[in-house]
């Protein structure tokens, strides 16, 4: 272990700088050139326990094995090249680092052998010319579930942060305009009033890779609206965004799973069904399965909202999350052509509507080839596993990009 260890630490140590480009761009620009992104998802920031809560926290019982935990295929630069194939031009890594990767709990430092993993990755992504998003995903909820502490645990919280993300900034900070860092993932802020503790940890965020200097001077920074929920960051975050010295560096990110009865529910409830059926013309005639709500108007209106109270004034808005899962459908009447269908428009006009409007669309993708699976590529076999939402997202590029949008 101790041979390991110093391997580790030489490879940190060695690491060639990757500051190959200037930070003129603002974050419009930037976020221009990420569209459309994809999601390392259940993989960096996978757990080796299903335990929550302190028990689960600040050890190192994860290590670099817990890569696998939640998904079998290790991350290579073939499967990163695969994913440029396909035609993204940013990647989303979730990634925990207090849930199993902390050797020292009183200081909160983070595995070396983890930081060089998490560093090897981030340049297969960084070798392809591929925008990057590195976050602090829910690791534990060792936060994102307790925005509303108070006193010491408030405290603990605002030291646990800073020390992680200076940790995490400094290992970072000569990397080009292409490594963008998130400060969290989903905070879960279902009251108005926690808001001030949210932007509180926001601006420790801002502040502290602000601090580390280097490219994290002006490096494209993103903080989370409450609950990453499109509305809930419309009415109560535009106009109250954390200061940054830089002035054009920071974006927003809200998660856009919508509506829910099609894009995760599993079995009809009493109060509903799951909706096998999404968008004009592919709703099953005579079926009970067909969406109600949450269709192509009423996104439009959230996409709407969130450019007008944002992108327009020149804070990029990152779609950090969005898919559907994909069923088998079974039943007399059913269709899984209009199932099908539905997913393949569902993915064009979700990616459309954002690009459009100045969002970055970044699809999860659990790389989960069993029930109700919400992959786009199979890791293992660097192959395409569910066509329609692949062919929906390229028709929404090949559409935006012949409009001149973005650039290509």
């Amino acid at each position: 272990m101790r041979k390991t260890l110093a391997l580790a630490v030489m490879m940190l140590a060695m690491t060639p700088s990757r500051a190959q480009g200037g930070f003129d761009k603002s974050a419009v620009e930037i976020a221009s050139e990420m569209m459309p992104g994809w999601n390392l998802g259940n993989t960096m920031e996978a757990a080796m326990t299903n335990g929550e809560g302190s028990a689960a926290l600040f050890n190192n019982n994860g290590s670099i094995a817990s890569e696998t935990a939640w998904q079998s295929t290790k991350t290579t630069q073939e499967v990163i090249d695969f994913v440029k194939s396909c035609g993204f031009k940013s990647v989303r890594i979730p990634c925990a680092w207090v849930l199993g990767h902390i050797t020292d709990a009183s200081a909160y430092t983070i595995d070396p052998l983890w930081m060089a993993r998490v560093k090897e990755v981030v340049d297969y992504c960084i070798n392809d010319s591929l925008y990057v998003m590195l976050n602090d995903h829910w690791d534990g909820g060792w936060m994102e579930n307790n925005i509303g502490a108070a006193g010491e645990a408030k405290e603990k919280n605002k030291a646990v942060l800073k020390a992680v993300w200076t940790q995490v900034a400094n290992a970072f900070k000569d990397y080009d305009e292409h490594l963008v860092l998130a400060g969290l993932n989903e905070p879960a802020v279902e009251q108005q009033q926690l808001m001030d503790s949210l932007l509180e940890y926001e601006q420790l965020f801002v502040d502290v890779v602000r601090a580390t200097g280097g490219n994290n001077a002006k490096r494209l920074l993103v903080v989370q609206g409450p609950s990453t929920d499109a509305e809930k960051t419309c009415n109560w975050m535009a106009g109250k965004m954390p200061q940054d010295p830089v002035g054009n560096k920071i974006g927003v990110e809200i998660h856009l799973y919508y509506p829910w009865n099609f894009w995760g529910m599993t079995e009809d409830a009493d109060w509903g069904k799951m909706f096998y059926y999404w968008g004009e013309g592919n709703h099953q005639s005579g079926s009970d399965h067909n969406a109600t709500y949450g269709e192509e108007a009423d996104m439009t209106k959230l996409a709407d909202r969130l450019k007008s109270m944002f992108v327009d004034k020149g804070i990029p808005v990152i779609n950090g999350e969005y898919g559907v899962i994909w069923r088998k459908i079974t039943g007399s009447g059913e269709s899984q052509d209009k199932h099908n269908a539905s997913i393949r428009h569902y993915y064009k006009f979700m990616n459309k509507l954002c690009m459009e409007r100045g969002i970055v669309p970044m699809a999860w993708d659990t790389n989960s080839l069993g029930n109700n699976p919400m992959t786009i590529i199979n890791r293992s076999d660097l192959s395409v596993y569910n066509p329609f939402m692949m062919e929906g997202i390229r028709e929404a590029v090949r559409e935006v990009a012949s409009e001149n949008v973005f650039r290509k």
